[in-house]
């Protein structure tokens, strides 16, 4: 695109130009003195079309009527009277440019009049010069509005980019918190069990280390998983869930299981969902009360899923207790909401912690 110093230019070579054209014509062949000064105008005043249209073609039609009676410009300039035309088509307003066409149609057929000549090219040709200007005017506003709408739709795709990345890392954080979380509880929990067992009993030490080693060679395959789309979904229904818990009942965990109503065909987003809020619910526990019972439900109905992990109070004080970030529950809830869900979360009159999620079987489009 030209610069504002090189569109300057160009008006200034225009408007020269149209001054020499008129200057020339009228010259060569007709009366001198204020005609050639009403072509040098009208010539002029071209170079001033783009920026000041309807002065332009203001400017061209008091020269016409100027020499209306002597007809001195119709045929000399009468390029010069196409181009105004042409001009004011382009560049003035629907209205401004109508009444720019009257303008210099009328005057140039008050000069046909005055001089008994053909009124007929002095009627279409401007009208139709008129309205290619028009229409490349047009044109030219379509584009520029086209030109526009790409910009604010690139401009709208890298914005769209950019928020993609920022939920994915999210998401990436989220699932790694889900995983160390679980899998640092189970490590920690079962270390600290294996230091009072080293002295007393090797075999179960030995099952105590092979569970740690477990439990970190799963965190280890489950963020192997992060980048897959279908990280759990490829297991039927809810069958990771149930080695989740018999992996923490194997860690030593008291642990159960019920699993009531239709559970098959579950949208995958809902399994993920699922298998989340029994981890955390499990992580809680492992964290928060060591050595008390964990109770897990799983109820299938016609237009729900609902997962409850329960657990009594703490026999003593948590070798995880307080270690935790306080996000997992954010980021469950997130995530059960995702998929269109509620969370409840708070202490049972036992002294225990429920957690209980109900997850539709109608996934929304934004879940996952």
């Amino acid at each position: 695109m030209l610069s504002e110093v090189a569109r300057h230019r160009a008006e200034l070579l225009v408007g020269f130009a149209g001054a020499a054209v008129g200057a020339a014509a009228v010259g060569l062949v007709g009366p001198a003195g204020w005609s050639v000064a009403a072509a040098v105008v009208m010539g002029a005043a071209l170079g001033g079309a783009r920026r000041h249209p309807r002065a332009a073609w203001l400017a061209a039609t008091a020269a016409l009527l100027a020499t209306a009676p002597h007809g001195s410009l119709l045929d000399e300039a009468y390029v010069l009277l196409v181009a105004h035309a042409f001009c004011a088509g382009r560049w003035d307003g629907r209205w401004g440019a109508v009444a720019g066409l009257i303008a210099l149609t009328g005057a140039s057929e008050l000069g046909v009049a005055f001089t008994h000549g053909d009124a007929v090219p002095y009627l279409f040709v401007p009208a139709a010069a008129w309205g290619a200007g028009r229409a490349l005017g047009d044109r030219e506003q379509v584009a520029g509005r086209l030109a526009d709408r790409a910009r604010e739709l690139e401009e709208e795709r890298e914005a769209h980019a950019a928020l993609s990345v920022r939920y994915e890392r999210a998401r990436i954080a989220s699932e790694l918190h889900d995983i160390v979380a679980h899998a640092l509880s189970v490590m920690v929990v079962q270390a600290s069990a294996g230091q009072r067992l080293v002295a007393h009993d090797p075999e179960l030490t030995a099952e105590t280390f092979e569970a740690i080693a477990g439990a970190a060679h799963q965190a280890e395959a489950d963020m192997a998983r992060l980048g897959e789309q279908d990280a759990i979904g490829s297991a039927p229904d809810l069958a990771l869930v149930e080695e989740l818990v018999e992996r923490a009942a194997g860690s030593g965990l008291a642990v159960t299981l019920r699993l009531e109503g239709e559970r098959e065909g579950l949208p995958k987003p809902l399994a993920q969902a699922a298998y989340r809020v029994v981890q955390e619910g499990i992580t809680n526990a492992l964290r928060y009360a060591s050595g008390a019972a964990v109770a897990i439900l799983l109820r299938g109905g016609p237009e729900a899923l609902v997962v409850e992990v329960a657990n009594g109070p703490a026999a003593s004080s948590g070798d995880l207790a307080g270690t935790g970030t306080g996000s997992g529950l954010m980021g469950l809830r997130e995530r059960v909401g995702a998929c269109g869900g509620t969370v409840e979360a708070g202490p049972t009159p036992e002294g225990g912690w429920r957690l209980c999620a109900r997850l539709p079987r109608r996934v929304t489009a934004n879940a996952g």
